[in-house]
Parts: structure tokens; C-alpha cells; sequence
């Protein structure tokens, strides 16, 4: 840890120097503590080539990949694969806070307290002599506490808007719940028409971007078609929505649906001798009318 950073609170972070971990000479050794951990992801920002490229915003997808992964090996409920997909999450929390130092802004002494002060501040009912009867009373103190801290955070000239409500997930859950908050502010359709006319409306623009078009105007063009196809895929989880169905759990459905499809076209080819890479998309289509069949 970088102990000489000033530990009084009433010195503002700006007026701390913040100085990133120095990397581990050698080859380390895992001993399970906090400061080799960060002296080891020092060293790999300071030697690996891929570690070097990386910055906060490109590290965004394996945050939230590790997130599911996690959630994943919870529900096997193994114990090797749980600290494994754990360790990948503090990977995450490690990697920021090594380039948030890098850049002079916080380390992750500055985390921990942030977090720490957060916690002992949301359980009064904890720490302080205020007694909550239930967890109703818990519930309603937090939402307060939540209200006070929100007041603090507009007071430093961040007011939080409606929709900033929104709870953080994956796209289509954030595109659902985003929706959803937007109606009950009167922002939507009243059926399910409006939202199927706005789909067909979505995906005819994004026909016009593709049909008919030489790939090196595609290529071109690929950003304003990033857009086109996210326009399309907002306005199908409205219609989920307005079906009052999961966008992310019927994806995931058929997710799941197409991983056991296309593991019976696998184990089918191998008990022919076959590999997936020697079969052709003839056969494999084939196999996939074959799987339905025995689903």
C-alpha cells in the first residue's frame, strides 16, 4: 500500500499525490495478499504487451463478463470454479485501480474507503444507537439515506435525472427497465401496435442500409449501421416489454436453445468419425432439423 499517502479525510483528494503500485521483480510467488496482488498487476502493466494496451473504457465487457460468469459458477455451487470466477471479478476492481493510478486520479486505498465510509453511512441502524424495527425500517432508512446522498452528489453539480433510475446490467436489461421508467412518466405507446410499427419501421431503415450495397460502402458506412441495428434490437425489448416478457431471459432462452442444438450436431458428427471443421454447412443443416426433432 502507499503509506505515504495523507490518511485525513479533510484533505481533498486533489491535493493527494497518487502514485501507482511498483511492479514485483522476479517471478512472484501467490501468498493471497492485497500487496502483492497489486504489485503483481503492476509488473503485467509493465511487461505484457496485451495488460500495457488496455485502458477503463476497453476493460468495460470483461467487467461485466466476469459478473455472469460469477453468477454462473454460483449456481454449480463449485467451490474451485467460485474462487475462480471471484478472483476474475477482483481482476477487474485491481486492473481499474491500477489505471486510475497510473493516471494520478485514485488507487485502491481511495476505493476501499469510499466503500467503507458508504457502508458504515447506509447501516445506522448498525453502527449508531438508531434502532429499525424490520427489514421494512431497514429499507425505508437506506432509501432515505440513498435521497441524502443523491442531494450531496446535485450539490456538487451532478443532479440525477429521471431516468438515471435505471439500474446498471446488461443492454437489453437496461434497454427493458429504461422503458419501462419512461412509461410511467406517460413517454409510450398504449398497445402493443405502436411498438410492432416502430420495430418494422427500425428494421426496414436498417434493410436500407444493407440490401443492395457493395461491402465496401458497408464498410463505410459500419457506424451509422452499428446504430441502425441497436435502434432495432430498443425497439424489439419494447415489444417484450409491452408483452410483459424478459428480453434478457428470452434471450438467453434462446441462447441456451442454440448451444444444445449445435451440441448435437457435434456429438453426431463425432460418431461418425467427423470433425465440425470437415463437415459443410449442408450437413450441419441437416443435423439442426435433426436436433429440433429431439428437443
Amino acid at each position: 500500500m502507499n503509506d505515504q499517502k495523507n490518511n485525513d479525510s479533510s484533505i481533498n483528494n486533489e491535493q493527494q499525490i497518487i502514485t501507482a503500485p511498483k511492479p514485483v521483480q522476479g517471478k512472484p510467488i501467490a501468498t493471497g495478499q492485497l500487496d502483492d496482488l497489486l504489485a503483481l498487476m503492476a509488473r503485467l502493466r509493465a511487461d505484457c504487451p496485451w495488460d500495457q494496451k488496455q485502458s477503463n473504457h476497453s476493460l468495460i465487457p470483461y467487467a461485466i463478463e466476469e459478473a455472469y460468469e460469477l453468477g454462473e459458477a454460483v449456481q454449480s455451487d463449485d467451490d474451485e470454479d467460485i474462487k475462480g470466477e471471484l478472483g476474475d471479478v477482483l481482476l477487474q476492481v485491481i486492473f481499474h485501480c491500477q489505471l486510475y493510478a497510473e493516471q494520478g486520479r485514485f488507487d485502491i486505498e481511495d476505493v476501499m474507503t469510499t466503500l467503507q465510509q458508504k457502508l458504515i453511512r447506509r447501516h445506522p441502524h448498525v453502527f449508531e444507537a438508531e434502532s429499525l424495527k424490520d427489514e421494512a425500517a431497514v429499507k425505508a432508512r437506506w432509501d432515505e439515506i440513498k435521497a441524502e446522498e443523491q442531494a450531496e452528489r446535485s450539490a456538487r453539480g451532478k443532479p440525477r435525472r429521471r431516468l438515471d433510475v435505471t439500474k446498471a446490467g446488461s443492454a437489453l436489461m437496461q434497454a427493458q427497465d429504461v422503458q419501462k421508467q419512461a412509461s410511467k412518466l406517460g413517454f409510450d405507446w398504449e398497445g402493443i401496435s405502436g411498438a410492432l410499427d416502430k420495430l418494422d419501421e427500425e428494421v426496414s431503415e436498417l434493410k436500407a442500409e444493407l440490401i443492395d450495397k457493395p461491402k465496401n460502402e458497408i464498410a463505410a458506412n459500419i457506424t451509422d449501421i452499428e446504430k441502425e441495428l441497436g435502434d432495432c434490437m430498443f425497439a424489439l425489448v419494447n415489444v417484450a416489454r409491452k408483452l410483459n416478457l424478459d428480453a434478457e431471459a428470452a434471450t438467453l432462452t434462446c441462447v441456451h436453445k442454440f448451444k444444445s442444438r449445435f451440441a448435437y450436431i457435434e456429438a453426431q458428427l463425432e460418431s461418425a468419425g467427423k470433425r465440425l471443421e470437415d463437415s459443410n454447412l449442408t450437413e450441419m443443416d441437416k443435423l439442426w432439423e435433426a436436433a429440433k426433432q429431439h428437443e
